[in-house]
C-alpha cells in the first residue's frame, strides 16, 4: 500500500471510535452504548464506530438470524451475496460467518466506516472472505461489479432517513432518504433476480406488495429482540421458506 493510501486509512480510522467507559459517549448515543454487546457480542476486543454508525448498525442477533434464513432460503445456485450498505460490517460478517457464501463483496461510500468495517472483521476473524468497495453503491454494482452481480444475492440496509421514520405508525417508503423503495428496487431488479431490503418495523406492506406481479410474492419477516421488533425484511425473488 502506498504511503499516501496508508495516510487516509489512517485519517479514516482517527474518527473510529471504541468506548470503553459511559464518560466517554456523547449524550445522544448513550442509549446505543448500553446496547452494546447486542451489537457486537465482541464489544470488548476492540470494536470500531463512527458515532453516527451506532443508529444504524444491525444488532448481531438480528444480523445472525438474516443471514441463516438467506443462507437457507435462497436459490441453490446463487454463491456471492452483496451488501450494499456495509456500515460498520455487522451484516457483512453475519454474512460470512454463515459459510454459506463463495464469496460476500460489502459496499460502503463513507472511507471512514469502511475502515471500522474492516477492523471490525478482523476480530470477527472473516475479513478475508469478504471484499470491500468504497463507493456509491450503485457505480460500484456496474462498474466493478458488473460481471457477478446476475449471479448474485443483493442485500440492501438503506439509510433510513426522513421525517416520518420514528413518529409514522406506518412508514412511507416513497419518502424514505436519500433512496426511497423505487430508488432501490428498479435498479437492483434489473442487475439481480433476488432482493432483499432491510427496512423500519413499520414499512407499509402494502407499497412492497404492489412491486410484485402475477404469480411472484414478497416474503417479509419481522426481525424481534427481547420481544420488540426491530426491522422487516422484505425478499423479492426465488426464495424458499420453509413454513
Amino acid at each position: 500500500m502506498s504511503d499516501k493510501n496508508n495516510e487516509a486509512q489512517n485519517t479514516a480510522l482517527e474518527e473510529c471510535q471504541h468506548y470503553t467507559r459511559l464518560v466517554q459517549v456523547p449524550w445522544d448515543i448513550r442509549n446505543y452504548y448500553h446496547q452494546r454487546f447486542s451489537i457486537f457480542s465482541r464489544y470488548d476486543e476492540g470494536i470500531l464506530m463512527t458515532d453516527g454508525a451506532w443508529y444504524g448498525v444491525t444488532p448481531e442477533p438480528v444480523a445472525k438470524k438474516t443471514a441463516d434464513h438467506v443462507a437457507n432460503a435462497c436459490p441453490a445456485d446463487k454463491a456471492i451475496l452483496i451488501d450494499c450498505f456495509a456500515g460498520v460490517g455487522g451484516n457483512a460478517i453475519a454474512f460470512a460467518l454463515s459459510g454459506r457464501w463463495k464469496r460476500v463483496y460489502a459496499i460502503e461510500r463513507d472511507p471512514k466506516i469502511l475502515e471500522c468495517a474492516i477492523h471490525n472483521a478482523e476480530i470477527y476473524g472473516v475479513h478475508n472472505q469478504i471484499s470491500w468497495y468504497q463507493g456509491d453503491c450503485f457505480e460500484v454494482l456496474m462498474k466493478e461489479l458488473a460481471d457477478l452481480v446476475n449471479h448474485s444475492i443483493i442485500f440492501a440496509s438503506p439509510p433510513w432517513g426522513g421525517p416520518g421514520y420514528r413518529s409514522d405508525q406506518v412508514f412511507d417508503l416513497s419518502s424514505m432518504q436519500p433512496y426511497s423503495l423505487n430508488d432501490l428496487l428498479n435498479p437492483f431488479l434489473d442487475l439481480t433476480s433476488e432482493v432483499i431490503l432491510y427496512l423500519p418495523r413499520t414499512s407499509d406492506l402494502r407499497q412492497l406488495a404492489a412491486r410484485v406481479q402475477g404469480d411472484e410474492k414478497v416474503t417479509v419477516i419481522h426481525y424481534c429482540m427481547e420481544g420488540a421488533s426491530k426491522a422487516i425484511c422484505a425478499y423479492f425473488g426465488n426464495f424458499d421458506f420453509a413454513v
